[in-house]
């Protein structure tokens, strides 16, 4: 599939199932992380893989940041915090790593981690994989940070939960260009 085809048939989808790219194809998938527009050359990102047992793991970790961040959770949302990293056979917990040292902004430095988020979305997808990039109470998260051992600095900005399915996934559907784009006048 070449470049344009890719994103423009980029769809996200809920749940997946195995396979999940192989060790080869991550490899060519953090590749193309590491493409992403980074000003002043900072490379502000790192990548946490969760898959297999270890997601019996975030599935805890979820469970204990939610009690913490959300008032009396119910049961109910315990629970599907505690099932979430289940639905798919692989996420990539995506890292902002903010450099104080620098005249680059923390905003450009997010900027450049989420860039590298849908590069390995698109990069996923090129492959015949499908993802979805999840965010929630569970991201842009202090106590986060502690439960994964990360820098005060650090920051989570997303969960790539990525996979396969052997659904008939709808077409993304077309927007009318002309509702987001304008000339300068």
């Amino acid at each position: 599939m070449n470049t344009l085809q890719t994103i423009l048939n980029r769809k996200s989808i809920p749940l997946m199932s195995d396979p999940k790219p192989t060790s080869k194809e991550l490899k060519q998938i953090y590749r193309a992380a590491l493409r992403a527009p980074d000003h002043g050359a900072l490379k502000p990102w790192k990548f946490i893989e969760v898959s297999g047992d270890d997601r019996k793991k975030l599935g805890k970790i979820f469970v204990s940041i939610t009690k913490k961040s959300k008032k009396n959770p119910s049961n109910q949302l315990l629970e599907k915090m505690k099932n979430a990293p289940f639905r798919a056979p692989l996420i990539i917990i995506v890292v902002a790593n903010i450099k104080k040292d620098t005249r680059i902004p923390k905003i450009e430095q997010l900027l450049s981690a989420g860039a590298a988020a849908q590069n390995i979305m698109l990069a996923a997808s090129s492959l015949g994989y499908y993802s979805i990039w999840r965010t929630g109470h569970l991201a842009f998260n202090a106590d986060i940070n502690k439960k994964f051992k990360l820098k005060k600095s650090d920051v989570v900005v997303g969960y790539l939960y990525i996979g396969s399915s052997n659904k008939k996934i709808p077409t993304a559907k077309s927007d009318k260009i002309s509702n987001y784009v304008k000339k300068l006048k």
